[in-house]
């Protein structure tokens, strides 16, 4: 270590005193992978309307993208450290907790049960002061985490990545429309998980009905999927369907009649909008799900998909309401004054981290190549 003792870097990864200046405050946004940009975007548009700077520092997968001007890069540790940021938002599981201002974490998805609990959705890492949850099935088990651990507080507040969902029309999915030309519209996703994946499974079936032209297909994978696959279905794309890439998703969302998918969380994403989901071998299938196990299905799922009964139009309308109830648009601004609740004070005082997020925050700054002093 060239600048400081073990001793003094752990005093400072404790914590920080926050500042309560808010005219024209810099804010620091945290991705580690380019799913996060949709996410932190809408954010960004609501930080910026209320005249503050923006700073993106993007990481790790997310590095080489870029969220449009006047958005301004951090390149590295040393200038978020000297941006001295009101806070950081992370759509990321981690976050450098070297750098000033509370750390609140944004979720980079839904809980869609890929991993039990502990190792899921419900970790807690002991990186974040502010944990700005979507619904009350995030909401509810995250402050009872909050009661036991009192080291993080929690609002909830919905999602900056669905802000767009609901808000003005948005130009690309009225395109995609115009190109189906009053077709039905399906979308495909499917998660890089490779024992939970769709994609090789169901990629001949979806490429006989692409062929066919009966529907217009919106087709997207995640971008830590095999680049082999990502290029078979890119080639699909033509007069019948179209490829989405990661930072399209939510016009795709808009776009789309029923959504075909795996245990993405896309499928949670599009269930918000009370629109069908057919679901191939889902980790945990629900009642909003049409969910099969046989490729050759695949024509029968979309059928009942586009013809859905009480129901399943009821299980969609629950579920959406306990994952995301808000359809205003404007989390982003929720998730803005819970911030500002938190640096004033009125979420209540904060525990001191444990000793598991200090040395998390060592092996962050090794990974990030930063020893200096932490901003105050």
């Amino acid at each position: 270590m060239r600048s400081a003792s073990l001793n003094a870097i752990m005093q400072a990864e404790i914590g920080t005193r926050w500042g309560e200046e808010t005219l024209m405050a810099q804010y620091l946004l945290f991705a580690t992978e380019r799913y996060a940009l949709p996410i932190l975007q809408p954010l960004s548009d609501a930080l910026q309307a209320a005249g503050h700077g923006v700073h993106a520092w993007l990481v790790d997968g997310a590095a080489g993208s870029r969220l449009p001007a006047p958005v301004q890069v951090i390149d590295n540790a040393r200038q978020a450290v000297a941006l001295r940021p009101r806070a950081v938002f992370s759509a990321a599981n981690w976050v450098p907790t070297f750098v000033s201002g509370p750390k609140v974490q944004l979720f980079h998805g839904f809980n869609v049960e890929k991993r039990d609990a502990a190792r899921g959705h419900f970790r807690v890492r002991g990186m974040f002061d502010l944990y700005c949850t979507q619904g009350p099935a995030t909401t509810l088990p995250f402050r009872e985490l909050a009661e036991q651990a009192g080291h993080f507080k929690v609002v909830e507040t919905g999602w900056p990545k669905l802000d767009p969902l609901f808000g003005p029309e948005d130009a690309l999915a009225q395109q995609w429309r115009a190109q189906a030309g009053g077709r039905q519209v399906v979308m495909f996703a499917s998660t890089f998980t490779e024992r939970l994946s769709a994609a090789p499974h169901l990629y001949e079936r979806i490429a006989a009905q692409v062929a066919s032209g009966e529907r217009f297909w919106l087709l997207t994978l995640h971008p830590k999927c095999a680049p082999e696959l990502v290029e078979r279905y890119r080639a699909l794309a033509g007069a019948n369907a179209v490829f989405v890439e990661t930072e399209q998703l939510v016009s795709a969302e808009r776009a789309a009649d029923v959504l075909v998918a795996d245990t993405t969380s896309v499928v949670s994403e599009f269930v918000v909008q009370r629109k069908p989901v057919v679901t191939f071998r889902n980790r945990a299938p629900k009642p909003h799900m049409i969910d099969f196990d046989a490729p050759d299905q695949l024509p029968q799922m979309l059928q009942r998909a586009f013809n859905p009964d009480p129901l399943l139009r009821e299980a969609l309308a629950a579920y959406a309401d306990d994952i995301h109830p808000y359809r205003d648009g404007h989390s982003s601004q929720r998730v803005i004054a819970a911030t500002e609740r938190l640096l004033k004070g009125e979420l209540g005082p904060l525990q001191r981290k444990p000793l598991g997020s200090l040395l998390r925050g060592l092996q962050i700054r090794k990974d990030l190549g930063y020893w200096g002093p932490s901003a105050r």
